[in-house]
Parts: C-alpha cells; sequence; structure tokens
C-alpha cells in the first residue's frame, strides 16, 4: 500500500474524529481548516506516521489549533455560550433534569484549568487511553496522569458546588455531555462513532 492509499484509509477511519476534538476548540470553518491542515500534514509525513495513528492525528491538530487560537480566547468563547444558555433558562419554560445536569457538568469544566478539562475530555470524550492522551497532550504518561488526577478532584468539587449534581457526575462524564460537541457530519466525514 503507497502514503496516499494510507492517508486515505486514515481519512475514512479518522477525519470524523479529528473533527470532533476540532470543533470542541474552535468553530466549525476553522475546524474543517484544523482537519485538512492535519491530513495533509499526514501525507507530507506519512512515512512518519505511527502505527497508532488517531493520538498522532489528534497530536497533529492540536498543534494546529495552537496556531489559530490560544486557550484563553477558547474558555471566553465557551463561557460565553454557558452564560447564554444559563440566561435562556432562567427566563424560558422548565427544562428536562438531563439538559440542566449537561449545563452544570460543562459549566464545571469551562472552570478547569485547561490542561485539566484537556484530561478529562481526552479520556472520557475521545476515549482514549491514559498513554494516548499523554501522546497528544505531549507529556509523559506520569505527568497526564497527575494532570487528570487533579482534574478529576477539581471537577468534584467543583461539582460538590452544586447540590443537585455531586460527586456522581465526575464518573458520567461522557453521558453527560453526549449531544454538547455539535455534528460533525459533512460530505465526506461521516458522524461521531
Amino acid at each position: 500500500m503507497n502514503d496516499s492509499e494510507r492517508v486515505v484509509g486514515w481519512w475514512r477511519l479518522y477525519a470524523h474524529r479529528v473533527q470532533a476534538y476540532a470543533m470542541r476548540h474552535v468553530d466549525a470553518h476553522v475546524a474543517q481548516e484544523v482537519v485538512s491542515e492535519t491530513f495533509l500534514t499526514a501525507w507530507r509525513r506519512a512515512s512518519d506516521v505511527p502505527d497508532d495513528v488517531l493520538p498522532w492525528l489528534l497530536g497533529v491538530a492540536r498543534n494546529v489549533i495552537r496556531n489559530e487560537h490560544r486557550a484563553a480566547r477558547r474558555a471566553l468563547a465557551l463561557t460565553a455560550r454557558l452564560d447564554h444558555v444559563a440566561r435562556q433558562n432562567a427566563v424560558g419554560p422548565p427544562v428536562d433534569a438531563a439538559v440542566v445536569e449537561r449545563e452544570r457538568v460543562l459549566l464545571a469544566l469551562s472552570r478547569l484549568p485547561e490542561q485539566h478539562r484537556e484530561a478529562l475530555l481526552l479520556i472520557a470524550w475521545d476515549g482514549l487511553s491514559r498513554a494516548q492522551a499523554a501522546e497528544v497532550a505531549g507529556c509523559r504518561v506520569g505527568t497526564f496522569d497527575v494532570r487528570l488526577s487533579r482534574a478529576r478532584r477539581q471537577l468534584a468539587a467543583l461539582l460538590d458546588d452544586e447540590p443537585s449534581l455531586g460527586r456522581a457526575a465526575v464518573t458520567h462524564i461522557p453521558a453527560a455531555l453526549e449531544g454538547i460537541v455539535p455534528s460533525v457530519e459533512q460530505p465526506g466525514l461521516g458522524g461521531p462513532r
């Protein structure tokens, strides 16, 4: 199999995962550019890509995103969105308990430092192993484990401040986040799997 065929195979398997990762950090237009740049890099460096492709692709996407926006700008946008939802919920009709729980978890996540939020989401949302997540984060597994442990403690503490949520939500992050990341169904990408 030549390099072009390998890259096409990676595109089919992982483009939607890279898109979902990128959309968590940037708007839809920029996310498409991140996916394109990530796979262009993969094509250029096909012979350097390790066997475990997804963490490598997400690491490239992470670097592309860093060049586009800084963490402070992303955090401000997320906080503004959550404030908007909270204002709408305050004046609108009662909402489903799952929606309220999801918004509270997102609000707690938005209050975490960028590295800690990223550690939780790489494990809970992207479904990566600790070793894969450490590779994406650009650190050793031990360093990543410390970040993840601190992130879990901080999230639990923030959720303890929300009496209707409690510590149980820390173990249910994926369910609480389901449907939060905008759909990545684009022609040729497919949806989240």
